[in-house]
């Protein structure tokens, strides 16, 4: 019997409670039965059950308070060239993932790994990255979420949530999580109240004293829909009902999503964050970027959404200089940060191009249509895992050939298709019609909305 997270008396397991005589845990014991269960409950991969991809397994590691030193930093990436292909990527929420394990390696990798950082299991519970630390902040998220996962694991819920089960709590900060998806939000109004939205749905205020028994009423109703079940399918009324007298009705304007590129002011001093190019990088780059902080004396990285990287203490001056020699991106305005891209045939057996490389050829060959005000979306097929929200142009890979989506999901109807071997073609006729089209004054965004999806159907097709 293997029952995973087993650490006390019983647990449940399939709906059986084990008594401890009968629990045989070691979480890798059965590493291959660990990653069949989580490929069957459509589970996100994670360190204990890496999930196989078209370059071997993958592993997600959420690192406890998303917090690394440079030592640290420089272990995990070795670790990733030892037992993988030496592939990591910092994943739009902001956890490392590592590509390319076999069954052979995983297990000693992840032996490797918990002796370098602690990994954080059972619900996943978010916060901004400079949450405490920022001055922009209207309170601090920590404590709440700190005691939100003591209430799950006391109530012994996380056997019954499914494993994308995700809360969100943003204390206003700077960079913010805005733009992650979430089963449950708390949004700090000000220091003592909290938005609470669930699915998509503003629900209402409640006090931080009120927070944690609210936002666990919520979890209990998502568990008793079954492990499937997520924050969007409760109706706002079960919610309100289920909420009582801890729901007031203030709500506060919703918030932009921040940046995480930049320098930053925070109560330790400024921060600086860059980004890894379309969220991934080798671990050769990341060894020198390490290298490159120590020579610096950057003392501290955390883990940031939208791929990011944020570095702390020292000479953050000359450790960005070093990390642009490097290629990972250090400015806003790099065309880079406004493409999304999968793996795609790198990587993954979906995949039908090679969305990364794609993605590096157009950021150099089209900067002015990338011009920040708009998004673009490459995927290696419909699934759109890389950007699962609409984008203003997406391109995504086919069997036969590539499709062209204007504001929508990878998976949307097309509005034009053009065969695989002429999509640089396609593309470069698209990027050259903007352009012609560009008055004085005019964003890339500002040129399609004019044009219209059927002027930029033909302009891919070339009528």
């Amino acid at each position: 019997i293997c029952c995973a997270n087993a650490s006390d008396s019983g647990r449940l397991w399939d709906g059986v409670l084990l008594p401890a005589p009968l629990i045989l845990y070691r979480r890798r014991v059965s590493q291959a039965l660990s990653i069949d269960a989580a490929m069957r409950r459509g589970a996100c991969p994670s360190l204990d059950a890496p999930m196989r991809t078209g370059d071997g397994l993958l592993a997600r590691l959420r690192v406890v308070g998303g917090r690394l030193t440079p030592v640290q930093l420089t272990k995990v990436a070795a670790i990733a060239g030892q037992f993988g292909n030496g592939q990591i990527e910092i994943t739009a929420r902001g956890n490392l993932q590592v590509r390319g394990l076999s069954d052979a390696t995983a297990v000693d990798f992840a032996r490797a790994i918990e002796a370098v950082v602690e990994i954080e299991r059972g619900l996943v519970v978010e916060c901004p990255p400079l949450a405490g630390d920022d001055p922009a902040g209207l309170a601090d998220p920590r404590p709440l979420a700190l005691t939100l996962k003591r209430h799950v694991d006391e109530r012994l819920l996380n056997e019954k949530l499914g494993p994308k089960v995700t809360v969100v709590i943003d204390g206003g900060e700077t960079i913010g999580l805005g733009a992650l998806g979430a089963d449950i939000r708390l949004e700090a109004i000000d220091a003592a109240h909290w938005q609470l939205s669930v699915g998509n749905h503003a629900i209402g205020s409640v006090r931080g004293d009120s927070a944690i028994n609210a936002a666990v009423a919520v979890l209990d109703l998502i568990a008793a829909r079954g492990i499937s079940a997520r924050g969007r399918d409760l109706s706002v009324d079960d919610v309100r009902a289920a909420l009582g007298e801890w729901l007031g009705s203030r709500v506060s304007a919703a918030r932009v999503a921040g940046r995480s590129i930049g320098r930053f002011a925070t109560h330790l001093g400024l921060a600086f964050g860059i980004g890894l190019p379309f969220g991934a990088s080798d671990w050769q780059a990341l060894v020198a970027l390490a290298a490159a902080a120590t020579a610096h004396g950057v003392d501290e990285f955390r883990l940031a959404p939208h791929h990011g990287l944020l570095a702390l203490g020292g000479d953050l001056g000359g450790w960005a200089e070093a990390a642009k020699a490097l290629g990972f991106v250090t400015a806003p305005e790099d065309a880079r940060r406004s493409i999304s891209a999968c793996i795609g045939t790198d990587g993954c057996a979906s995949g039908q191009i090679a969305a990364r490389r794609l993605a590096a050829e157009l950021a150099q060959r089209h900067g002015a249509l990338l011009d920040g005000s708009i998004s673009l979306h490459i995927s290696g097929c419909s699934k759109g895992c890389a950007h699962p929200r609409p984008a203003t142009l997406a391109i995504v890979g086919g069997a036969d050939d590539c499709a062209l989506v204007s504001n929508g999901r990878a998976g949307d109807t097309p509005v034009a298709r053009s065969a695989r071997s002429s999509l640089g073609r396609s593309i470069d006729r698209l990027a050259a019609g903007v352009a012609a089209k560009r008055q004085s004054g005019d964003t890339t965004a500002a040129v399609l909305a004019r044009a219209g999806a059927t002027e930029l159907a033909g302009l891919f097709r070339h009528e």
